[in-house]
């Protein structure tokens, strides 16, 4: 079967889409990649608020390249999961999550080896309101600074001394294999990861059944497990890529594993202001099986709502 991939132009959008194309290519399929240029790829010189505010879209990085899929230009996309909307426009299927890498946001600095050494007033480089908000409420004697371009170039910004760190996601510098770079890997207790992080998010025309039949092979289990129960939760609490919360799950491992071999999930969950760092966080622990994942997502956005996140919520513009 011959398969056409829409991707973004990013040096990691391609590799992601490099990546699923030789999976693909490794079945048998032969496989073409279609470069697209998004509205969050144009408008560079804005933050994401202002790129949202003037789309009026939660897509910002997908709209284009589902306009070429609903067109029958490309029959699948590749995204970071992260930048996917939670609620896919109805010709649409999200069709497979690839197993997902370390979820973590990092911290990447020259001098500094880690967010606890920086001094005061240090400046920090970020284009996301939840990272923004994540560190006022850790440190909010640092300056966030809006950070906009690819890996590549946050690094040279970085490299120059425009700022003393940035924030990135791991997966990203993992998979460009610039882990050099990386400084402290933020564990979620204090810094929660974006909905989806670390995970890609195959999209397809769900009337497709070939192709849908040709990639099945990509889903992992686990992966999709985690990423519908913190997608359900964003989708519970009205947010997008841009409204700082930040949801995550994962396997939770028992201190005592002796006492009980069932399979459990811990849940992490902040929304937090991104001017102030007011925040309010909350962890979960859930039986797996029998689980429902996105009952369990709207169960997380419940709790959230019920310790207080409801405010900051509405000043954001979420729920």
């Amino acid at each position: 079967m011959n398969l056409r991939i829409g991707s973004r132009g990013s040096q990691l959008a391609l590799w992601q889409a490099k990546a699923i194309a030789a999976l693909l290519r490794g079945q048998g399929h032969s496989v073409e990649i279609e470069i697209i240029k998004t509205t969050g790829d144009r408008l560079q010189e804005v933050t994401f608020a202002q790129v949202g505010a003037l789309t009026g879209s939660k897509g910002m990085f997908t709209k284009e390249i589902e306009e070429a899929l609903a067109d029958g230009r490309v029959d699948l996309a590749v995204h970071s999961l992260k930048d996917l909307p939670t609620e896919l426009p109805e010709p649409f299927a999200l069709a497979a999550t690839p197993p997902r890498i370390d979820p973590r946001d990092v911290f990447v600095s020259v001098k500094y080896e880690n967010l606890a050494a920086l001094p005061e007033g240090a400046r920090v480089g970020t284009s996301s309101q939840r990272r923004r908000a994540q560190l006022k409420a850790v440190r909010p004697d640092i300056e966030a600074v809006e950070f906009r371009g690819n890996v590549d170039t946050r690094l040279r910004k970085l490299a120059e001394g425009q700022v003393d760190a940035i924030l990135l996601a791991a997966a990203g510098l993992d998979r460009l294999e610039k882990t050099e770079w990386v400084r402290e890997r933020l564990e979620p207790k204090e810094f929660c990861p974006a909905a989806g992080q670390g995970a890609l998010g195959i999209e397809i025309r769900k009337d497709d059944a070939a192709t849908m039949a040709a990639v099945a092979f990509l889903d992992d289990a686990a992966t999709r497990f985690a990423v519908t129960v913190e997608r359900a939760a964003l989708a519970a609490l009205g947010g997008g890529c841009q409204v700082p919360i930040g949801i995550h799950c994962r396997p939770w491992l028992k201190e005592d594993s002796s006492a009980d071999e069932a399979h459990w999930d811990e849940f992490f969950a902040v929304v937090a202001a991104p001017e102030t760092g007011e925040s309010v966080r909350i962890h979960h622990i859930a039986l797996h099986v029998g689980a429902e994942p996105a009952a369990l997502g709207r169960k997380i956005a419940q709790k959230l709502i019920e310790a207080g996140a409801g405010p900051l919520l509405a000043a954001a513009g979420g729920a």
